[in-house]
């Protein structure tokens, strides 16, 4: 599958995919296995990808008009770490309230390569209403229960590029496409020239089909909306 090939190109020694291609009875071929090679060393301590760049004490704060109502996301970069396949990953803490109510609180574990490529190593999320945690669902943790990482942003992207964010099966299985790399994007918190847009969408979850627009200026997300439809979050604050 090209989806496959893409991403061995954005994977560096040692943390190859280690994809095998099959045949079917038919003779068709089948969808190759995903199945990276995570070396500890060849990572580093920092995450400064110029589209994702992770620096502690950082804040983002998104606000947004959706089918349920006003929401607002606080992204925040932890001091913490975590450690996942002996791999020491930066903690990002996502929260998210609706109409004033958290509707869920969220730690994602990311990591570099050396070659510039952020890895996405898992999540802890949990679900809220009324104040009462409702769900897990979703939370998973690379190499547990066979769950694998995933690039959440390739080191030198470029268009038509298509790869894993995440793999565990039947639970967290996104999927990312470099759509363009020279948007012009106005939001909230200003107008930001050559961003690269991205479609994330789901192999499980048919109704994740979003854009997002990354800006080298902020190094990180400064608008997602819907491919259909009029929702959209944007950035109103960094701090």
């Amino acid at each position: 599958m090209v989806l496959i090939a893409l991403l061995l190109l954005s994977i560096p020694s040692g943390c190859s995919g280690g994809a095998v291609k099959k045949t079917s009875k038919s003779g068709k071929p089948k969808e190759a296995e995903y199945n990276p090679k995570i070396d500890p060393k060849d990572f580093v301590s920092k995450i400064d990808n110029k589209y994702f760049t992770l620096a502690p004490g950082r804040k983002f704060i998104y606000e947004g008009k959706t089918s349920a109502g006003t929401e607002r996301i606080e992204v925040i970069v932890t001091d913490e770490s975590k450690r996942v396949m002996g791999v020491t990953a930066t903690v990002v803490r996502d929260t998210a309230w609706l109409e004033g109510e958290l509707i869920e609180d969220t730690k994602d574990w990311f990591a570099q390569d050396k070659e510039g490529n952020v890895w996405y190593f898992g999540e802890e999320t949990k679900e809220y209403e009324k104040n009462k945690v409702v769900s897990t669902k979703g939370s998973w943790e690379a190499g547990v229960d066979d769950a694998k990482p995933g690039i959440v942003m390739p080191a030198s992207p470029k268009v038509g590029d298509s790869y894993r964010q995440e793999y565990f099966k039947g639970e967290a299985e996104d999927m990312g496409d470099i759509v363009a790399l020279d948007r012009k994007v106005t939001v909230k918190y200003g107008t930001f020239e050559n961003c690269l847009q991205t479609r994330d969408w789901s192999k499980i979850e048919k109704s994740l089909n979003e854009y997002k627009y990354y800006s080298p200026d902020i190094g990180f997300v400064v608008l997602e909306k819907a491919v259909k439809g009029k929702e959209r979050v944007e950035l109103v604050s960094v701090e």
